[in-house]
């Protein structure tokens, strides 16, 4: 799909080192190695590139095999924010997921983020719990 001069994707090919620099750009700390662990636990990922095939928009979607899918690690490159592209790709997920035949779409956020995803995206509210399980050295 293409939008402007951006275009999205789904499931398309991304390098670890492109994620770093994503990460980097809104101020995020980066981790090497982390999309090459984690994308083979996924449903599926939208990427968003610009016209010089830049990534610059990203969401993952993890699930549970069955009806739960898991909207994870949305991120607009810095030059990019406020453009639309985040909004674009959840919207992108949403989709995938309902196609893979997920009944539920799950995210968690900073309060700060609401309007993003409750106004922007759809999401509505609802009860959750959380356990912090931090690491036994910590």
């Amino acid at each position: 799909m293409t939008a402007g001069q951006i275009t999205y994707a789904w499931r398309a090919p991304i390098t670890d080192a492109e994620m770093v620099d994503l990460v980097r750009s809104h101020g995020g700390n980066a981790v090497a190695g982390w999309w090459e662990r984690i994308h083979r636990h996924s449903l599926g990922w939208v990427s968003a590139r610009d016209s010089a095939g830049t990534l610059v928009g990203f969401v993952n979607v993890a699930w549970d095999g069955g009806d739960h899918a898991f909207l994870i690690d949305t991120k607009t490159r810095g030059s990019y924010q406020h453009r639309g592209i985040g909004t674009a790709v959840v919207r992108l997920a949403v989709e995938h997921a309902r196609a893979a035949g997920c009944e539920w779409l799950h995210v968690d956020f900073e309060p700060h983020l609401r309007p993003f995803y409750f106004d922007a995206c759809g999401f509505r509210p609802t009860d959750a719990g959380l356990v912090h399980l931090p690491s036994a050295s910590g």
